[in-house]
Order: structure tokens, then sequence, then C-alpha cells
């Protein structure tokens, strides 16, 4: 049985001020009624994604994060480097909700038939501003958990399994039969490799230490190409060959890991060619960045010819081209395989208080694989 609905509750909040100090903090705000097509969500999961770490942190500088509040009520402060704050000028002085995706149970609802249809239901959400106790969005934002899963399964229903699944859709729409992967032993890069595995598409994981080799290995993975390699770029070239991938998304972002993917690609494509070229090959080589684990530039050296192309990808961007039936789809998927393909692990489960303790933020601020946190704000609250 729910707790009766409290006038306010708390939410988590980002402030970067003008003078170049981010401040995060917990708020009382008020717990809004549903509109007709709304429902009131009791939330009861939230993850810390990679995505929600911008958001949270900014371009803070966390070395220099400093503590202070209580332990109900702590605040976290820290120093905006000069040369980063023309990008954050958008949200200047403006204390932002965080947290984009999350699970937990409706506690009231709007008087439309879906919203009504959800009432007293489990349901996943996105939408932003998850880390807080309530949470209203429109029905049609919502995910029905499956009867005998929890919020915490149910938590990140979207952001890693719709990128995953729309990393496959992408291949496909533009014509690719295989792709790579970094980063490939996060909750997503499993994911991917659960769902290539399922799906009878070959996939190149490419990691950076051999213990995350050993997992995917485990998991059935067959191509594993690990940076610390010495053999690396022959290593990804013979994988590359194997499986004809000429498309790739890459988590990392900064250094030379998006040019060194391309570089193979051509060499893997140059042994079938029947004659040379200046111009390199003709097929079209293809890496998207869809993350910033690494913050550096992204370096490239033009040894893999004319025909390539590197550029953004985002999910909520890609969601927006396929329209929302093909989204359905996906979400409908999603529902079906929670506890399987779509499983997520979690290292640690915190309350909205203890997601902001400098211990925490040392953790999940790293993104370590393996090191992925769950929010519940309503941890420590009687149900």
């Amino acid at each position: 049985m729910n707790p009766p609905i409290p006038r306010t509750a708390l939410q988590l909040r980002s402030l970067i001020r003008r003078s170049g100090e981010l401040e995060i903090s917990l708020a009382d705000v008020e717990v809004p009624q549903p509109a007709a097509d709304e429902v009131l969500i009791r939330v009861e999961a939230t993850p810390i994604n990679p995505s929600d770490l911008g958001l949270l942190f900014g371009a803070a500088d966390m070395n220099t994060a400093k503590a202070s509040g209580s332990a109900e009520r702590p605040v976290i402060t820290a120093q905006v480097p000069e040369k980063a704050m023309k990008a954050m000028a958008g949200r200047l002085d403006e204390s932002m909700p965080v947290g984009n995706e999350g699970a937990g149970v409706v506690v009231k609802a709007g008087s439309a038939a879906n919203a009504q249809a959800l009432l007293g239901k489990k349901v996943s959400m996105l939408g932003g501003a998850m880390y807080a106790q309530y949470r209203c969005v429109k029905a049609e934002q919502c995910l029905q958990l499956p009867d005998d899963a929890t919020p915490a399964e149910g938590a990140s229903s979207f952001v890693n399994p719709l990128t995953a699944l729309g990393m496959v859709d992408t291949m496909r729409r533009e014509g690719h039969s295989a792709l790579v992967h970094t980063a490939a032993a996060s909750n997503l890069g499993q994911m991917l490799n659960r769902i290539c595995l399922k799906d009878g598409i070959a996939l190149v994981n490419i990691v950076r230490k051999q213990e995350q080799a050993n997992l995917l290995k485990a998991q059935g993975a067959k191509f594993i190409c690990n940076t610390e390699s010495p053999e690396f770029m022959a290593e990804l070239t013979e994988a590359l060959a194997a499986t004809g991938a000429t498309i790739a998304f890459d988590a990392i972002g900064g250094g030379k890991l998006a040019g060194q993917i391309l570089t193979c690609m051509e060499a893997a494509l140059a042994r079938k060619a029947k004659e040379y070229s200046r111009y390199g090959t003709s097929t079209h080589k293809q890496v998207y960045l869809y993350g910033m684990l690494d913050t550096a530039p992204t370096e490239i050296v033009r040894n893999f010819g004319f025909s390539w192309g590197m550029g953004g990808w985002l999910l909520f961007i890609f969601l927006g081209k396929i329209g929302p039936a093909a989204a359905q789809k996906m979400r409908e998927r999603v529902a079906a395989e929670l506890k399987t393909t779509f499983a997520s692990n979690y290292s640690h489960e915190v309350s909205l208080a203890g997601a902001l303790q400098m211990q925490a933020i040392a953790v999940y601020g790293t993104r370590a694989t393996g090191a992925k946190f769950l929010i519940n704000p309503n941890k420590g609250i009687a149900a």
C-alpha cells in the first residue's frame, strides 16, 4: 500500500552560476496534479547513465568538488574552468532537474482512459527530471512493466535498450550488414551483444581490458578486440575482414580510436579490392560518435580513402526520424525481453542524498564498466 501523496517532495537539481560554480542539491518541489492525459508516478528506481552526468556535472572539474549541507540535504559544489564557461552559457543561473529515465508506481491518474488504465501499475518512463520522488508525465510516455518485473528491473527500459536497438536499425537502414561497438563491456554493450546474437548479426566488440574481454566472451561474443593488445590494429582488421563490418558506434569520442576503426575498415576492404585506387576503396565506411567518455579532441589520420563518414548519433534525434510507430515497436520488444535481452545490472543502489555523497560521486563519476548506480528516490520511506 502506497503512503499518502505529499504536497511537496524532493528533487535533485544542478545549477551552474555565472560566477563559475556548480551546485548540486536537493530541492523541495510541489507534487503536481496530473492533467487528463497524465499520470503521477512514485519513482522507485532511476539509473545514473553517462548521458545524465553531462547535465549533472556540466563542465565542472569534479576534482575541485566539495561537500557541505547535512546528511539528509547534502550540497556538492565544484568549479567550472573559465575556458569551459562559454559552453555552459545556455544554462547559467538556471536550476535544472536531472535524470533521463526511471520506473515506479502510478499513484494518481488523469481522467483519460489511457491514464486511468495505468493507475496502480508499475511503469517505466522517459522524460527527464527523474531524480525525484514523484514525477508527472503523459501516459503515452510510459511503458507498463510486466507483472513480475520490479521498478529496478524496468528502470533502464529506454536509454540503453532503445540506443542498442537504434544502432542495429541504423545499420540496416544505411545498408550495412555488421557493426562495431566500443566500450563494449558496458551495460549497453552487453545488451547490444545479446541483440546481435539473437538476431544473427555479426558484431565486433572493442574493449580496453582483458577482464572486459573475458566477460563478453563468457556471454557468447565471437569478435572481441582489446585496445591494450600490442597487436590491436591487426586484430581489429582481422575481425573486420571476417565480419564485413563497415559501420561503428563509438562511445569514447576523444582520442584516436574512431580514426583507427576507419583505418582498419579500409585495410580489411582493400584485401578484396581487385585493383588499386589512389582514392581508396569505394565501399562507404561510417563511424558514429554517440558518447564522450574521453572529452579530448577526436584525432584522425586520413589514410582510409575518400569513401567514409564520421558524425554524431543521438537517441532522441534518431527516434524523431523513425517516427512513433517504429519507436513503439522497439518499446514493445523491450517490454517482452525485459529480463533477458534488455536486463541491466547495477553495482550500487542509493537514495537521492546518497547520490550526493563524495564517495559515491568518486565511483559513478568515472563512468567505469561495472560501476553503474541506481537511485531509489524513495529509499528508506515506507511503502
